[in-house]
């Protein structure tokens, strides 16, 4: 502005009107916490979940004693997600057990282990006055009498499937033979605890998708990808190193890939990474992408668009694409309902999206205390008619779910070339409505972001 001093206002205000707009500056990064602040706020949830979920699912499923039983290091799934936010790892052999006494007294907490776990579960065991540890826990069933026994068995679900045979062992030869015929599969329970979402969660489960997607955004931009020179293992190890900075981390190594005009499209068999590429002036990139924090974790699919000289957006037929890729995305989750099963919705969508043309296929998955979370799987990429056992799993209300899918497109620009506009946005099911937890993509990302000559 100093070159502007010596000209009259009104020359400068004419001057300052014909210069071309500042470039918009990104978002910035939200907060992410200490991890003292970290602890405490996980903690808190856990004792909110612990008063709340277990009470409601246990009489939901008609069961009156939970048994949740691991060895240190060997940890069942959901029993990490009940420990404290200190501990990385059950200690010994930790057992946790509910009891429900009914809706007046509630559920009873007790850890049959030698340390109480936290504040929420008091150790019951005192290795002085009965050295066996199974043999306590059938003592404590046995003075509670319960008439259905769940432990986490499951053939469908790995994450409902946390007691190993040896423990399982151990339960049976000390638990009385009459209580034998009252155990039942905690599957229900497992999946039930892992995939409701609290409200104090959802509260700020919107701010770790956006973290994430400010990350993407940032790897997507000028400040990484030059052109010419730049691989897409260059930006994937970018994403790595940056999550680090930000005292994060991921719960996979994210894929970078490329489609562009003389290469053909990009094959829908999933099985294989592609190779490193240098990204080039006219690419279209994608990016699988996710981070863990506060104990829940994002998945996410976004696509970019490598701007040519003399190009000022991109072609008008991969913006068309991503519209049809958005379009693909309300239909599946219009088909979201309480009670309907994976298998349900995933045929409803695709029988409405070959209704309006669109080639689509459909993989989402639940999400929350894991990347590929337990719940109702709404279809995979390599069995579009179904998924048995999983897909069998109804959809239940206060669920997070990763709705990822790909709709095959064909580009005017690049001759008819199809090209699949792989999305994958993190969205929440209240039970009626189905809306994104951090926004969704519905522009690509531009590199650079100021065309070129416009600077």
């Amino acid at each position: 502005m100093s070159a502007f001093r010596s000209l009259p206002f009104v020359v400068v205000l004419l001057l300052l009107a014909w210069m071309p707009p500042p470039v918009q500056a990104q978002p910035a990064m939200p907060v992410i916490l200490p991890m003292r602040e970290r602890a405490e706020v996980q903690d808190r949830w856990l004792q909110i979940r612990l008063d709340t979920v277990v009470p409601r699912l246990m009489r939901r499923e008609g069961i009156d004693l939970w048994v949740i039983s691991a060895r240190e290091y060997n940890e069942d799934p959901v029993i990490e997600t009940m420990l404290p936010a200190t501990w990385l790892s059950a200690r010994r052999r930790t057992i946790l057990v509910f009891h429900d006494r009914g809706p007046d007294e509630g559920v009873e907490r007790l850890a049959i282990a030698r340390y109480a776990v936290g504040e929420a579960f008091p150790a019951s065991w005192v290795p002085e006055e009965q050295p066996d540890q199974w043999a306590r826990l059938a003592e404590v069933i046995a003075e509670r009498d319960p008439r259905r026994i769940a432990v986490n068995r499951s053939e469908t679900f790995a994450l409902a499937d946390g007691m190993t045979d040896t423990e399982f062992d151990g339960f049976l030869k000390a638990l009385p033979a009459r209580y034998h015929d009252r155990i039942v599969s905690g599957e229900n329970l497992a999946v039930g605890w892992l995939e409701t979402r609290i409200p104090e969660e959802m509260q700020v489960y919107p701010t770790i998708v956006r973290i994430a997607r400010r990350i993407i955004a940032e790897g997507f931009s000028e400040q990484v990808i030059q052109p010419g020179v730049t691989t897409t293992e260059d930006v994937q190890w970018w994403y790595r190193d940056r999550i680090r900075a930000l005292g994060l981390v991921t719960w996979f190594h994210p894929s970078v890939s490329v489609q562009r005009a003389e290469t053909g499209g990009r094959s829908n068999d999933f099985s294989a990474r592609p190779g490193e590429t240098r990204i080039l002036p006219g690419d279209l990139l994608h990016v699988d992408f996710g981070i863990t924090y506060l104990g829940l974790h994002t998945d996410t699919q976004e696509h970019a668009y490598v701007l040519a000289p003399g190009e000022t957006d991109a072609p008008e037929g991969l913006r068309r694409a991503l519209a049809v890729g958005n379009r693909l995305q309300d239909i599946l989750t219009a088909e979201f309902a309480e009670g309907r099963t994976g298998n349900e919705i995933l045929a409803a969508a695709l029988a409405r999206a070959e209704q309006e043309g669109i080639e689509a296929t459909i993989y989402t998955h639940p999400i929350g205390f894991h990347g590929h979370g337990a719940g109702p799987a709404i279809g995979l990429w390599d069995r579009q008619d179904g998924v048995p056992g999983a897909g069998d799993y109804p959809l239940y209300a206060n669920t997070a779910h990763s709705i990822e899918l790909n709709a095959a497109v064909p580009i005017p620009e690049w001759g008819g070339q199809e090209v699949r506009i792989m999305l994958e946005q993190d969205a929440f099911f209240d039970g009626t409505e189905t809306w994104y937890i951090g926004g969704r993509q519905t522009a690509l990302h531009l590199i650079p972001r100021t065309p070129y000559g416009a600077e």
